[in-house]
């Protein structure tokens, strides 16, 4: 198995270590302003609802200055199923407005920063233990700029 992650490398046994990862974050429902800070191109094995097909899997970071910070991992399936759901993170990354026609542009979505809606996923895992973390429901619109006043401008 070959690894393309710059994130993992291999240590010596007499290799020294420190990190101590971060500590876990549910951020409470709400909307946050995210950044792009993994992308990795895969292929979806399929499954009951879900046919096989190409996946963008992304690390998407998503802070608050009150919570903190956490780190959800999003796929964006590439699938006309879920069209909507390319459209709605292309255009809250600003490499569209909402209508048109796009091309992604992949190599420019790692780094990309937007708003999204966050919530609270509640699932149970594998060892039955109930469990929650974060989810994006949503991809928001960036926000109009406000328009500059212009006197006796209607």
């Amino acid at each position: 198995m070959s690894y393309q992650n710059d994130d993992i490398r291999e240590f010596g046994w007499d290799d020294e270590i420190e990190n101590d990862g971060e500590d876990f974050i549910t951020l409470e429902p709400g909307n946050y302003e995210f950044t792009v800070t993994g992308f990795e191109r895969k292929r979806y094995e399929g499954s009951a609802n879900i046919p096989p097909c190409n996946m963008a899997e992304l690390k998407i970071r998503v802070s608050d200055p009150v919570q903190g910070a956490t780190t959800v991992t999003e796929r964006l399936f590439l699938l006309s199923k879920f069209e909507w759901k390319l459209c709605q993170f292309f255009t809250a990354i600003g490499q569209r407005k909402k209508g048109e026609k796009l091309r992604p542009r992949w190599g420019e979505v790692l780094g990309a920063k937007g708003m999204c809606a966050v919530v609270i996923n509640h699932y149970t895992d594998k060892n039955g233990n109930e469990k929650q973390n974060n989810r994006i429901d949503k991809w928001l619109e960036p926000a109009e700029p406000a328009k500059a006043f212009v006197p006796g401008e209607f």
